[in-house]
């Protein structure tokens, strides 16, 4: 355990290295919007899509460093977790999934992962789709007042009146605190609740198939959420062809490409709608629930030994 400490600790010790690799992408995701809202020449978003796209990749690289490290460190957690219960319990050092509270503590374990990252996403979600709505209403009411003014200056030749950005910022951070209870709740009071019903052991199990689960599932959405938003700009960009294969077995034809509004588009932004939560909510966030629910329960093993098994599963002392 000293080992795998020190192993993590080395890990997070390349953290310069993550976090300006990790800055690389919305550096460049910025830039585009800027450039957009400024009504910049098009080539310019071209190119900073461009730099966006390959800070897809380099972000998954960063939060495979963050997964990685926080992988041991729950490993970490997990021993020292096995060495508070082995106090009161010396058995407790030896794990055996095959007890039946252990292997009921694993399956469960297990599926906290998929359940928290159902939460988030569903979480981004809900907000974006207030967010559209809060958004289609100013743009109503700024239309309205622009078709009864006349004379609008540079800004407001549009609309006839300025955007109203603090209620979108509300409802984001709004979202975001409130969204957000009900995955704390799970990642908080999994190891207490069923530590005081089930024992121990089941603690033991729970903790070892969310470390196992989790990690699977947050290197799954760093990749495949990067790979969802590139692929939205590789169509963007021009690049697919709806004729490809009947233009390299005919070379007379020339090849059709896919545009924006076009089915194989908007395929792609709804596979992008899933990437952007997947790789930035739901991903990194697993790296909280294995720690978090690692710390609880050490936090708290004590408690879990001498007052838990309240069901099943108690110490015989």
């Amino acid at each position: 355990m000293y080992g795998v400490a020190l192993a993590a600790l080395g890990m997070l010790g390349c953290l310069p290295v993550c976090l300006a690799i990790d800055g690389y992408g919305p550096i460049s995701d910025n830039a585009g919007g800027i450039a957009e809202m400024c009504n910049l020449h098009p080539s310019i978003r071209e190119r900073t899509d461009e730099l966006d796209a390959a800070g897809n990749p380099t972000a998954a690289i960063g939060k495979g460093f963050a997964i990685g490290s926080a992988c041991l460190v729950a490993l970490a957690l997990f021993g020292a977790y096995i060495t508070r219960v082995a106090e009161f319990y010396p058995s407790a050092f030896n794990v055996n999934i095959l007890q039946p509270y252990t292997f009921a503590g694993l399956l469960f374990g297990a599926m906290i992962p998929y359940a928290f990252s159902a939460l988030t996403m569903s979480a981004v979600g809900e907000a974006a789709e207030e967010m559209i709505g809060e958004i289609q209403t100013q743009v109503s009411a700024m239309m309205k007042a622009a078709q009864e003014k006349e004379g609008c200056n540079a800004i407001m030749i549009k609309t006839g009146s300025y955007p109203d950005h603090n209620r979108c910022v509300k409802i984001s951070t709004q979202a975001s605190l409130k969204k957000m209870i009900l995955p704390g709740c799970i990642v908080i009071l999994s190891p207490l609740l069923f530590g005081t019903l089930f024992g121990f052991k089941f603690v033991s199990g729970m903790l070892a198939g969310t470390i196992t689960s989790g990690i699977q599932i947050a290197f799954s959405a760093s990749n495949t959420g990067g790979a969802w938003d590139n692929a939205k700009k590789y169509v963007e960009a021009g690049h697919l062809q709806k004729n490809k294969k009947e233009c390299e077995a005919d070379k007379t034809l020339k090849p059709v490409f896919v545009r924006k509004g076009d089915p194989a588009h908007k395929a792609a932004v709804c596979g992008d709608t899933v990437g952007d939560p997947l790789k930035d909510t739901s991903g990194p966030a697993i790296n909280i629930l294995i720690k978090l629910m690692a710390i609880t329960s050490l936090v708290f093993g004590t408690f879990i030994v001498e007052y838990g098994g309240v069901i099943g599963g108690r110490a015989e002392m």
